[in-house]
């Protein structure tokens, strides 16, 4: 019964810090959250004080009913930075 209690209790502790945002982006310059999003493929940028966003490199990282659109974030240096996309749901087909 303990192990299984410390089992959980690990578990929900991995969940949470997955779940937290990544670096601020008004505090890094453009160029670096670009390469972090490109690096790592997929990851969740802070993008204001209680504001953050997922940021994909390219369509593997959405899901299959997603598309890629491209995503701005602001930065250290940039109003507008390309940091890469989000993944946006598909037009709705009717179905």
């Amino acid at each position: 019964m303990i192990r299984s209690t410390v089992v959980l209790a690990l578990t929900f502790a991995a969940t949470g810090a997955l779940a937290q945002a990544g670096p601020l982006t008004t505090g890094r310059p453009c160029e670096a959250d670009r390469a972090l999003v490109d690096s790592r493929g997929a990851v969740v940028l802070s993008t204001g004080q209680y504001t953050y966003g997922r940021f994909v490199r390219d369509a593997r990282y959405c899901q299959v009913d997603q598309y890629p659109q491209p995503a701005y974030v602001p930065s250290d240096d940039t109003a507008q930075c390309f940091v890469g996309y989000r993944c946006a749901d598909g037009p709705d087909d009717g179905f």
